[in-house]
């Protein structure tokens, strides 16, 4: 490094933290935030406009998602050739675009046109999510990676509220829901009412813009540290790993790939309880309009912050493991009331529910990745951020779900399944923990 006070190790971590590039990179996880909050948003709005199913409404996180699926491997190799800062760039120009081409989707009014621009938006937030998460973890001291990640991760759900509150005032409007509003008009008048309607959706994406352009002029002008290993490859001739090699050993690593599963399947969940906890309100309560039932989001989000600073108070007096198995069990017990409850307090549930997600995707993600030789640390980063696809995947399942029970309520026992997944992964992680403790205590009394 060309700072003397800052210092790079071979494994690419640094002596010290440096304060201001820290912050700048925790300030990229509420800008995606932002945007992945503003989908729940636009399921709710699509629905009744464009007269789609649970399973076709779902279709709005699947361009979300399957973009980050789709551009995570060609992200990594960015950050491989390039850097972690010229990965960010990208994904903030990508993002610029993204917003933008939601001025020809309002005025176009089709569905598919939305899901081109949210997809275009995915692909910038692909980059600075394989980029940042990484990045995030690595910025400083190695032994307070999985920390660092945390704090950065905690700016998130300020993001999500931000996209919310956007959603709540730019997007929906007073009155009754939009089905009640829609179900007396003529075929002609519904055409007109949901034009009108969807130029409201452009309005959230207008000042996102002006952010993003902020943050790319500031990134362009801090200088940001490398922070990638140094090998002894020119020493004994050894050529840098390609993609086949590296597949290769990500494909053996055990731990890795059960990693990669319960991100799928985390990742996938979270999307779909905030993906469908406006709908649930709605049907809960047909006297709710859109703009009321939001409200049950912003306090999702606020619950989600509340419980990542509770779990990173546990973290300092227990094992990771331990905390999100509990999580996981008292996570599935409540999605199993929601699915069994009929009345409003299924929806407070739910939003229980989102208390215990904090934890999960930086553990899961900083824990996989120490398990991976920092050569292939760059893709191994892309391909957890690939797990997002759970994303895609889990959403159309429920909604899919809820289309053949007709009952959005029943539905999230496609939830519930994954959360007693996440927890079974993370009891045999705690198993393995002890397993090691209690070697390493026979080691030393040897």
């Amino acid at each position: 490094m060309k700072n003397s006070n800052l210092i790079q190790m071979p494994d690419g971590y640094l002596n010290k933290t440096p304060i201001f590039q820290f912050i700048l990179v925790s300030l990229l996880f509420p800008l995606w935030a932002v945007a992945a909050s503003l989908n729940d948003i636009l399921i709710a709005q699509f629905k009744h406009v464009f007269e789609l199913s649970d399973f076709a409404s779902a279709f709005v996180q699947s361009a979300f998602y399957g973009g980050y699926f789709i551009v995570a491997i060609p992200a990594s190799m960015v950050i491989k050739k390039m850097s972690y800062k010229f990965a960010i760039m990208t994904g903030l120009l990508f993002y610029i675009v993204g917003c933008s081409l939601f001025y020809p989707a309002s005025n176009m009014g089709t569905y598919t046109m939305f899901l081109f621009a949210i997809f275009a938006i995915a692909i910038g937030l692909s980059f600075l999510e394989t980029a940042a998460n990484t990045y995030s973890s690595m910025i400083g001291p190695k032994k307070y990676g999985i920390l660092r990640l945390n704090i950065s991760q905690t700016f998130y759900p300020l993001g999500s509220i931000a996209g919310i509150l956007l959603g709540k005032y730019l997007v929906f409007q007073e009155g009754a829901s939009l089905e009640s509003q829609m179900a007396n008009m003529s075929a002609s008048e519904a055409h007109a009412f949901g034009l009108k309607m969807l130029q409201h959706t452009l309005q959230p994406y207008k000042y996102i813009i002006f952010v993003l352009v902020a943050m790319f002029i500031l990134f362009a002008i801090t200088k940001f540290p490398i922070c990638k290993p140094v090998t002894n490859r020119a020493k004994n001739g050894e050529k840098a790993p390609g993609i086949g090699q590296t597949l290769k050993y990500l494909a053996g690593n055990k731990r890795f790939k059960k990693g990669i599963a319960a991100q799928f399947l985390y990742v996938g969940m979270q999307v779909t309880v905030w993906s469908f906890t406006i709908r649930l309100a709605l049907d809960l309560n047909p006297n709710f309009n859109e703009r009321t039932a939001s409200n049950f989001m912003v306090y999702s989000f606020i619950a989600f912050f509340v419980g990542k600073f509770i779990a990173n108070f546990l973290m300092t007096r227990f094992s990771p493991s331990k905390i999100l198995f509990s999580y996981a069990v008292i996570g599935s017990a409540l999605l199993a009331y929601v699915v069994l409850v009929p009345n409003m307090t299924a929806v407070y549930a739910a939003i229980g529910v989102s208390m215990l997600f904090g934890p999960c995707w930086p553990t899961i993600y900083a824990e996989t990745l120490e398990v991976v030789d920092k050569k292939y640390t760059e893709t191994a980063g892309a391909i957890l951020v690939m797990a997002i696809v759970g994303g895609a995947v889990i959403p159309a399942l429920q909604g899919y779900a809820s289309d053949v029970f007709g009952s959005m309520q029943t539905a999230f026992l496609v939830s519930m399944a994954c959360f007693v997944y996440v927890g079974i992964y993370f009891y045999g992680e705690m198993k393995k923990s002890a397993v090691k403790k209690t070697d390493k205590t026979i080691e030393l009394a040897q």
